[in-house]
């Protein structure tokens, strides 16, 4: 289906691409903790939302 070629560029380029990833984040991490700070009450709150609206489904269908 694909060539040697393409294969072994396909790993390469997934292999920089998360490297340049991994590289970025380390070097914004100190900016993320200051902006961010507190974001995971708003991830808990917006799950918590979630898992409300499928109880109430649930006790609504019966």
């Amino acid at each position: 289906m694909f060539s040697t070629g393409q294969l072994i560029f396909a790993a390469l380029f997934a292999i920089v691409f998360i490297g340049v990833m991994v590289l970025s984040y380390k070097k914004d991490k100190k900016m993320h903790k200051k902006n961010y700070k507190g974001v995971i009450w708003i991830l808990i709150s917006f799950a918590a939302f979630i898992i409300i609206l499928f109880v109430i489904k649930h006790f609504l269908k019966n």
